[in-house]
């Protein structure tokens, strides 16, 4: 097989590479550790020429360092069942037993008993490669990745909304805005280089910058607002249709925009005509004034950015509610222009990268869906497979596919990059489905994590700094992320590994790549003349002149790319009029979605809601911050946040621990009082898996009703009852 191991030394300076935590995609330089040194952590600061962050990082990405060399996967590692040891073996008995299985599940139970679940910590070539062998070479649409739980609402809402997926702003809004809208972000502790631009911002211009934080919790983003809506759980739609309403009185509405570019407003219009400012403060549990301040500074300012992420998308209505959010920006002209727009903040480092190549159950790459005869044919054409290699019909999405092994439907389920046996919800369930499973395959970095236990075959997987590949940023920035160490023992790059199955798999020349650049240059082929246009890129022009913004089409400039989408002044590529959306109107669509509340509302056997989140010092299942000392210091424990109120009601005393109990479960945490929180809601961090001395499976019991059209489960609430242990 080609060298895939092959490292790129700094010829002089640090390495430059994105950070692989946040969809901040801050830049950062790293120095290796002297030669004699005790310590073998590199060491990590911003990189100050990065246009994204400009020399700023946060506390995770200051110490990502420290994370390269603890706790590493170094060899395949197999068992026949779940209860025998691991044994190390040979990658050649890997590929040999992968090939064997792959091939009996096929002639058994066709092209749908195989599923991957992939991850936003790919590279897009590892991401790219990946789908190619799945959805092309063997049939199956049935690769989904762990961007279903954090964006693809966000997805759905943009291409439903606007005829694409791609977020239409850019960083420097932050810059330009007059009123700034968190809604379901705690972008301080999620996105933090973004927040301490805006905050910077705020101190200089004070009034001139209004920000508006939409939260149940008075978190550190709402220590810095103007205006904290604590709004209950699940109210966010209803608010949205509120601050509708009160635009409509105030006669706030762009009418020649609407005329212009949008269609469906007659319904909309009906729709918010229905929430009054008294139904929706009541329902939302706001005051008025605030709800009627909102709508005000809305159809005043100049610019209006919206930021929402998790909060928003992790929901049964995150769909409607990102419509809810684009309608707004769409009736008052706050879209395509600078300091403007409604703009999602990605969860992980290359979500927005997977979501380019395809990386989810009904995608292709560029932006194109499977169920589309065309875009089969178009990628069919450009992998070099027969018509009709690529499904007709959208694969299963990752709760559909617990389901199918719940059913015996699936015969491989190959995780990578990703633990979603503690990100998943209702986990019981989902130990219990994959254990049924006959063969579970796990491409990991990080030995010991929560998914390996319910794993056959384990494969050693380089990360980010050990192999070469893109990410892109919440504001559709690339950034080429060099070797910089080789990989600890036998671990492979992702890419190599599906690359070389797919050889062994017959199709030579389909996966005959040298390199990753080749990867890429292969992928962003395809993207010609997409929203998503990447064909005047490669990996030599990233190295030579940094990060790259899309569309960057073939011939476009180094630093030319668009910073802004649906713009009057420069259209996407090919659009023949300003404020052009990719419909088959040209216009962009306005949605009145009824809201619909909680999936599961609370009850008298289950009076509190519980909402999950992160804390700032670690991400996702800690399979990194967990090795680092100064960030477990940090967050020792995850803490259960309670309101003195329900304290007091339930019996809770700060401090001690309490039981907490879904329908789907049980655990124990330790209560912190805390007026941060609103009156009957409750607060678990989801970082603690089972594997960690002090458990705490929060996800455990959160249902996985999900969202109608992103299939996003609502993991942002679950009625529960609490009482003291």
């Amino acid at each position: 097989m080609p060298d895939s191991r092959t490292v790129v030394a700094p010829a002089d300076g640090p390495a430059r590479a994105q950070c692989p935590y946040c969809g901040v995609g801050c830049g950062l330089e790293l120095r290796p550790p002297a030669p004699d040194a005790h310590n073998p952590s590199w060491g990590t600061r911003g990189d100050r020429h990065h246009p994204s962050s400009l020399g700023q990082v946060c506390i995770k990405g200051a110490t990502v360092g420290e994370t390269l060399h603890h706790n590493r996967l170094t060899t395949p590692q197999w068992r026949a069942r779940l209860d025998q040891p691991f044994a190390a073996i040979s990658w050649e008995q890997a590929f040999a037993l992968l090939v064997d299985r792959i091939k009996a599940t096929l002639a058994r139970q066709g092209p749908a008993g195989l599923a991957i679940y992939g991850s936003g910590q790919f590279l897009s070539e590892d991401y790219y490669v990946a789908n190619k062998l799945l959805k092309g070479a063997l049939g199956s649409n049935n690769f989904d990745a762990n961007s279903r739980l954090c964006m693809s609402s966000a997805v759905a809402g943009y291409t439903r909304s606007l005829g694409s997926d791609g977020p239409p702003c850019c960083y420097d809004d932050l810059d330009l805005a007059d009123l700034v809208v968190l809604i379901g972000t705690n972008t301080a502790e999620c996105h933090p280089v973004l927040f301490q631009r805006l905050l910077k911002r705020k101190r200089k211009v004070k009034e001139a910058l209004r920000l508006v934080v939409v939260d149940p919790r008075h978190t550190p983003t709402a220590e810095g607002a103007d205006l904290h809506l604590a709004i209950r759980p699940g109210t966010d739609l209803a608010l949205l249709c509120g601050v509708g309403h009160l635009l409509l009185e105030l006669q706030a509405l762009d009418q020649p925009f609407i005329a212009a570019h949008t269609e469906g407003y007659g319904a909309l219009e009906a729709l918010w005509r229905q929430w009054t400012p008294r139904r929706v403060a009541d329902l939302c549990g706001i005051a008025v004034a605030d709800l009627q301040q909102l709508a005000l500074w809305w159809a005043e300012a100049a610019g209006v950015l919206s930021l929402w992420s998790m909060g928003v998308n992790q929901s049964r209505e995150g769909t409607a509610t990102v419509a809810g959010i684009i309608n707004l920006h769409l009736v008052s002209g706050q879209i395509g222009r600078p300091g403007a727009g409604p703009f999602s903040l990605t969860g992980q480092p290359n979500a927005m990268g997977g979501r380019e190549v395809g990386g989810l159950a009904h995608l292709l790459p560029g932006y194109r869906s499977v169920a589309n005869p065309q875009h089969r044919a178009e990628l069919e054409q450009h992998w070099g497979f027969t018509a009709g290699s690529i499904a007709s019909e959208p694969g299963l999405a990752v709760w559909e596919q617990i389901e199918a092994m719940e059913r015996g439907e699936l015969g491989l389920w190959w995780v990578a990059a990703t633990n979603p046996l503690v990100s998943m919800p209702s986990l019981d369930r989902v130990r219990a489905a994959v254990a049924r499973c006959p063969l579970v395959v796990l491409s990991e970095a990080y030995a010991g994590t929560e998914t390996a236990a319910v794993a056959h075959l384990l494969l050693p997987a380089a990360q980010w700094s050990e192999k070469c590949g893109v990410m892109t940023n919440s504001e559709r920035r690339v950034t080429l992320c060099q070797a910089f160490r080789q990989p600890p023992g036998e671990a492979r790059p992702d890419w190599a590994i599906f690359a070389e199955l797919g050889r062994r798999l017959g199709f030579v020349e389909q996966f005959s790549y040298d390199s990753s650049a080749e990867v890429f240059a292969e992928f962003i082929a395809i993207t010609a003349g997409r929203l998503c246009d990447l064909s005047g890129l490669s990996h030599a022009l990233l190295a030579q002149h940094g990060p790259q913004q899309w569309p960057f089409a073939l011939g476009t400039a180094p630093g030319a790319g668009q910073a802004r989408l649906y713009t009057a002044e420069a259209p996407y590529p090919r659009a023949p009029v300003g404020h052009r959306f990719p419909t088959a109107t040209g216009r962009a669509r306005l949605w009145a979605d009824p809201p619909l509340g909680l999936a599961e509302p609370p009850c008298d056997a289950y009076p509190l809601v519980l909402t999950v989140g992160r804390y700032l010092g670690h991400w996702h299942t800690m399979t990194r911050t967990a090795h680092v000392a100064r960030l477990v210091k940090q967050h020792p424990e995850p803490l259960l946040e309670v309101h003195p109120l329900d304290a007091e009601s339930h019996g809770l005393c700060n401090g001690e621990l309490a039981e907490l109990t879904s329908r789907r479960g049980s655990l124990r945490a330790r209560v912190q009082v805390s007026e941060r929180i609103r009156p009957g809601t409750v607060f678990l961090p989801m970082h603690w898996g089972g594997s960690h001395t002090n458990p705490c499976e929060a996800n455990r019991l959160m249902h996985e009703e999900a969202c109608e059209h992103s299939k996003q489960p609502e993991l942002k609430a679950a009625a529960v009852r609490v009482c003291s242990v």
